[in-house]
């Protein structure tokens, strides 16, 4: 089956911006997203799948004892993490593809992280189902994302700005992924929403299979 239009035209917008991901992204990360990717990699365990790996930002906090595949549609982004990873002394097995059709088998994975990723990919809801065929029973769906504010003021900001940032980017503001990760038979072991309710983190628990045990 063929690449998806959708898919190219993602591909095309994320490799331009590649060179200059990290330094647009500093203020938001420090001030917006703070210990965010802490939280998330400090949950990570056994063999990690990073969907969306981006330019690597979460490899500098994963344990030492977890092995990391990373994941993203962008060779230009896949580049960077090549060279984080290379400074960080850290092996990572890189791939190249789609966080909605991902190119592994079944129960391949312990965890799965996606770090800023949710809110570009057409499908979010096909890209959650996913990550949990690739993961074992038992294994954990660790999110971090901007969701839609819990404060009217900023929903209705948010609405208005992917006005703009849908048709540039395919970046949405006013999506939330919790009910799509209840909906994908996962387990919620812990949330946490700050800065007025526009950043959660997401750590839940791929239940085993009816009749397993």
């Amino acid at each position: 089956m063929g690449e998806s239009a959708r898919a190219v035209e993602a591909r095309r917008i994320w490799d331009r911006v590649a060179p200059s991901y990290d330094r647009r992204m500093a203020f938001l990360e420090r001030h917006m997203f703070g210990d965010g990717r802490v939280w998330l990699a400090a949950r990570a365990r056994g063999r990690v799948l990073d969907v969306g790996v981006g330019t690597g930002g979460n490899l500098a906090h994963y344990p030492d004892d977890v092995t990391v595949t990373g994941l993203d549609l962008s060779p230009a982004m896949l580049a960077l993490v090549r060279r984080r990873a290379v400074d960080l002394g850290r092996t990572v097995d890189l791939h190249e593809g789609d966080a909605e059709r991902l190119p592994f088998a079944d129960g391949s994975f312990d965890t799965v992280v996606c770090a800023l990723a949710l809110c570009t990919v057409p499908d979010p809801a096909a890209a959650i189902a996913e990550a949990r065929r690739v993961l074992v029973p038992g294994g954990r769906l660790l999110l971090l994302d901007h969701v839609v504010s819990t404060w009217p003021p900023i929903h209705a900001f948010q609405w208005v700005f992917e006005r703009f940032t849908i048709p540039a980017a395919g970046e949405h503001f006013t999506r939330r992924q919790v009910p799509l990760v209840r909906a994908a038979g996962f387990t919620i072991a812990a949330t946490r929403r700050t800065r007025a309710g526009t950043v959660e983190c997401v750590d839940a628990v791929r239940p085993a299979d009816p009749g397993t045990g």
